[in-house]
């Protein structure tokens, strides 16, 4: 079959941009350098140590220019020409975790120090508590935006549905300063990640507009987020103030499937921990995403896939459940993302895209197009071919 997934294949080992760690760090650089002033204390050197604590080079903390600068200026300089002083562009999302949690400790503040309002440790715990026991992801949702009216008054978080679409909406209600653009990617990841857990899937977002430019690191956000993730043009005197991350509203009803036990076991290492799951790029579940493409339009059983990675069947589970993932999710999602492809970017019947992605018929597709996206998939085609005449 031809291949329309044209989307390039992710990193084999899950990273971050550094310009997320230097969004990290706002708000201990903003600290370090009122030390600096107030004391003359060494420029950022709060930042520097925790950074070296968790293994992490301190020039992360130059910008991808400035970075560039200082390795053109250490190879002019250098006999051999080398350029020992441009910093890494990206650092692997263990150790990205390992500072998150490292900040949150240092400063008691699971809000990295970027609000008016401290948000102490302890505060995501309390909000998974208060949401575990919640019967659907919508009531989970509501209960998480009340509890955070409560801890972070700077940012205001609701949901909607509008058109067949669920909204989670973050509109910002002071000026966030210079930790904005981390600010507000830092709480979509952590309610997205938070209602993935809860249901034990992945809730993927069709759409999401961010109010503010793309930034340096915008690549990235198709790993993370989506990659139908727009930005606002410019910003400008007075800036937008609200994000919106679209799903299928049909989602909201999905069963919350964890329990104490769980979130105890999910609370280890937490709440950085959650930066390093439901994203597109986990290794083994690239692995088997990979192998499982190679197979269509056959559908090879989980027993099958683990074969072919030399592992046990109880080991691929095990591996997929260590990275936020399953089989079944890995399965679904893969047919979801090319069936999208498909039905965007060609004119295919849809018992053509049906067979190529190993259903039985056109209606079993129908269903779970459905099921996916809370559309049939001929009125989602029209849709997006509207759209993109206006």
């Amino acid at each position: 079959m031809a291949n329309d997934d044209t989307a390039a294949a992710p990193p084999a080992r899950a990273s971050v941009h550094t310009a997320l760690v230097r969004g990290m760090l706002t708000g201990v650089l903003a600290r370090d350098a009122e030390a600096t002033r107030r004391i003359g204390a060494p420029s950022q050197q709060r930042a520097r140590a925790l950074l070296d604590s968790v293994g992490i080079p301190a020039n992360v903390l130059l910008s991808e220019t400035a970075s560039l600068s200082a390795g053109v200026a250490s190879a002019a300089a250098s006999p051999d020409g080398t350029q020992a002083t441009r910093a890494p562009q990206r650092v692997s999302v263990e150790r990205y975790a390992a500072l998150y949690n490292r900040i949150n400790e240092e400063l008691d503040d699971e809000g990295f120090g970027l609000f008016s309002v401290p948000l102490r440790r302890g505060s995501f715990e309390l909000l998974c508590r208060a949401v575990v026991a919640s019967p659907t992801l919508a009531v989970a949702l509501e209960r998480a935006a009340r509890f955070l009216r409560v801890l972070l008054p700077d940012i205001e978080v609701s949901i909607g549905v509008s058109e067949g679409m669920a909204q989670l909406i973050l509109r910002a209600r002071r000026p966030l300063g210079d930790g904005r653009v981390f600010a507000f990617e830092w709480l979509l990841r952590l309610l997205h990640g938070l209602a993935c857990w809860l249901v034990n899937r992945s809730v993927t977002l069709d759409t999401v507009r961010f109010p503010y430019p793309a930034p340096e690191h915008a690549a990235d956000y198709a790993l993370i987020y989506t990659a139908r993730s727009c930005f606002a043009a410019a910003t400008p005197p007075h800036p937008e103030n609200t994000l919106v991350a679209c799903f299928a509203a049909n989602l909201l009803e999905l069963p919350i499937r964890r329990d104490d036990a769980a979130l105890n076991a999910f609370l280890v290492g937490a709440p950085g921990r959650l930066t390093t799951l439901y994203r597109c790029d986990r290794e083994m579940v690239v692995r088997v995403r990979d192998c499982l493409r190679a197979a269509l339009p056959k559908s090879p059983t989980l027993a099958a896939v683990a074969s072919r990675l030399h592992l046990s069947p109880r080991t691929l589970h095990r591996r997929l459940r260590d990275e936020g993932s399953g089989f079944q999710a890995i399965k679904d999602a893969l047919r979801r993302d090319m069936a999208i492809s498909r039905l965007t970017k060609t004119r295919a019947p849809l018992a053509q895209i049906a067979a190529d992605l190993g259903f039985a018929d056109a209606s079993a597709f129908y269903r779970a197009f459905v099921g996916w996206t809370g559309e049939a998939p001929t009125t989602y085609r029209r849709r997006l071919r509207v759209a993109s005449r206006l």
